[in-house]
C-alpha cells in the first residue's frame, strides 16, 4: 500500500504512451488531483474535465474505491437518466508523516489523506544537529504510529522531510562555532530514516516543501504561475510555473534569500538580512528581550511596535 500511494503522487514527468503502468499512474493522479481540488465528482464530470474515456474513468475510480482511496457519496438524481454517484477522497485512505527541521524548532506531524493533522510533536532547540533531529523523529514517529489503530498503520504511505539545504553552513549565521552543526555534512538523515521504516522517505528544501503544500492543500484558485514567499527563521521561496513546482537544475530556483535589496541606508543587502524572522530575534536580543516565543507560540506574539514597523 505505501509504495502504491507514493507511485500515484509522484510529480516527476511521465513519458505518456510509452509505459502502461506510467500511464495508469498518471491518470490516477489526475483523477485524484481533480477530486481533491473540486470536491466530490461523478465519473461523467471527470471524463469531461480530463478528456479520458468514460470507460477509462470508470475503471480507474472502481480500482481507487476498491483500494480504499475513494468513497461513494449519496446519488444525485436529475430529471433525465440514471442518478449520478459522486465520489470523494477517503480521509483514511492514506496517512503521511512530515518532519520539518528548523533552526530554532523542529516538528513531526501525522496527517490524513485530506491533510488534516492527526498528531503533532515539537522540539525546541537553540540549533539543530543531525543526531538530535534523527533521535527526535524516531521517538515522535514511534509514538504516533502506536497511537494509530493497527488497521491504519499499514496505510502510512511515506515520510516527507523539509529542511534547509547545506545545514552545516548555517552555524556561523546562528552565531555558533563552525563545528557546531558539522554532523549535517557527514550524515544523510533521509537515508538513515528510510533504513528504519517500511515506507519511502523523501527530502526537500523547506521552502520548496512549503510551496508544494500550498499547491496541494492551499487555495485552489491560485494562478498557474506564481512566486511563493516563505517567511521563516530565514526567508526563502518557491517558484511555480504551469501549476508545478520548479526547483531548477540546482534545486534552488525561487530561492529569495540572496536577492539584493536596499538596506535603507543608501546601500544594498540581501533579503534574508532584513525580511527573515531572525532579524526580529536579533532586534529583540539587542534590547535584552527574550524572543523564544517566536518559535514556541505562533499565535501569541508580543513585540515592540517599532521593531515590528522596522521589519515590515
Amino acid at each position: 500500500m505505501p509504495q502504491r500511494v507514493m507511485e500515484m503522487i509522484k510529480t516527476a514527468p511521465v513519458k505518456i504512451g510509452t509505459d502502461h503502468s506510467s500511464m495508469r499512474n498518471r491518470n490516477e493522479r489526475l483523477v485524484m488531483s481533480l477530486i481533491r481540488r473540486r470536491g466530490a465528482l461523478a465519473k461523467s464530470e471527470i471524463a469531461r474535465m480530463t478528456g479520458l474515456s468514460a470507460q477509462t474513468v470508470s475503471v480507474i475510480m472502481r480500482a481507487l474505491e476498491d483500494e480504499g482511496f475513494l468513497l461513494r457519496c449519496d446519488p444525485v438524481r436529475g430529471k433525465v437518466g440514471q442518478p449520478t454517484v459522486p465520489m470523494r477522497l477517503n480521509p483514511e485512505g492514506a496517512y503521511f508523516l512530515g518532519l520539518k527541521v528548523g533552526r530554532r524548532r523542529s516538528e513531526v506531524i501525522l496527517i490524513d489523506m485530506m491533510g488534516t493533522p492527526i498528531s503533532r510533536s515539537v522540539s525546541r532547540h537553540d540549533y539543530p544537529t543531525a543526531a538530535d533531529t534523527i533521535a527526535f523523529a524516531i521517538d515522535a514517529i514511534a509514538r504516533m504510529v502506536t497511537e494509530l489503530p493497527a488497521s491504519k498503520r499499514e496505510r502510512i504511505s511515506g515520510l516527507g522531510i523539509g529542511a534547509p539545504f547545506r545545514m552545516w553552513d548555517w552555524g556561523v549565521a546562528l552565531g555558533l562555532d563552525e563545528s557546531a552543526m558539522a554532523d549535517w555534512r557527514e550524515r544523510d538523515i533521509r537515508a538513515e530514516l528510510e533504513a528504519i521504516y517500511p515506507f519511502p522517505v523523501v527530502l526537500e528544501n523547506d521552502a520548496s516543501a512549503a510551496c508544494s503544500a500550498e499547491l496541494l492543500l492551499g487555495d485552489q484558485t491560485l494562478p498557474d504561475d506564481f512566486l511563493y514567499a516563505f517567511v521563516g527563521f530565514f526567508v526563502g521561496g518557491g517558484l511555480v510555473m504551469n501549476g508545478s513546482l520548479v526547483t531548477g537544475p540546482n534545486n534552488n530556483a525561487g530561492a529569495l534569500a540572496s536577492m539584493p535589496v536596499p538596506d535603507g541606508h543608501g546601500g544594498q543587502c540581501q533579503l534574508l538580512d532584513v525580511a527573515s524572522l531572525s532579524a526580529i530575534e536579533a532586534a529583540m536580543a539587542e534590547r535584552g528581550l527574550n524572543a523564544s516565543f517566536l518559535w514556541e507560540r505562533r499565535d501569541e506574539w508580543e513585540l515592540p511596535e517599532d521593531i515590528v514597523d522596522d521589519w515590515l
